[in-house]
């Protein structure tokens, strides 16, 4: 047995004193590896990189918001993708999506006040051949209905109790 360690993610102003003297053009570099380190992109670090690169936040934020790859919240403990590409779509998807914003209470993007669950929609999975799916923390659920949904969400909420 490997013992595991964890390492504290690097602060803010640790990641850009990695990048002094940069210009915009590491403005991408620098949001993705702040939510590689952070898990999101806060008000605060917006800001911050902003300040540093001496951009308007503004615009540090309307790059940030153009791509779908940054976040804004934490994911929560146990983070949903709702596949909605072309397959899922056919098979149902719209439904299962409906049932769990309803089962969790929180529209895509979000998470929970609890912070257990997040949610996100997504283009495509890949396992078009198992329609729809979702996917928890890179779990997979093949044929997802919108009422095997509740028994699923509850899994996970009866496995953080267990914790």
């Amino acid at each position: 047995m490997t013992a595991t360690t964890e390492t504290t993610p690097l602060s803010v102003e640790e990641i850009l004193l990695k990048h002094a003297g940069a210009g915009r053009d590491a403005l991408i570099p620098i949001l993705q590896e702040i939510q590689d380190e952070q898990g999101f992109l806060s008000r605060e670090c917006v800001i911050q990189v902003g300040g540093h690169l001496g951009l308007p936040t503004s615009k540090v934020y309307g790059v940030a918001t153009f791509y779908n790859q940054f976040r804004f919240q934490p994911l929560g403990r146990y983070h949903v993708q709702v596949c909605r590409g072309t397959a899922c779509h056919v098979k149902g998807s719209a439904a299962v999506l409906e049932a769990i914003k309803q089962s969790l209470e929180v529209q895509p993007g979000q998470t929970t006040k609890d912070g257990l669950f997040s949610m996100e929609v997504v283009a495509c999975i890949g396992a078009c051949g198992l329609a729809p799916v979702i996917s928890v923390n890179g779990e997979f659920f093949a044929g997802v209905t919108p009422e095997s949904v509740r028994r699923i969400m509850d899994d996970f909420r009866k496995k953080a109790v267990e914790r």
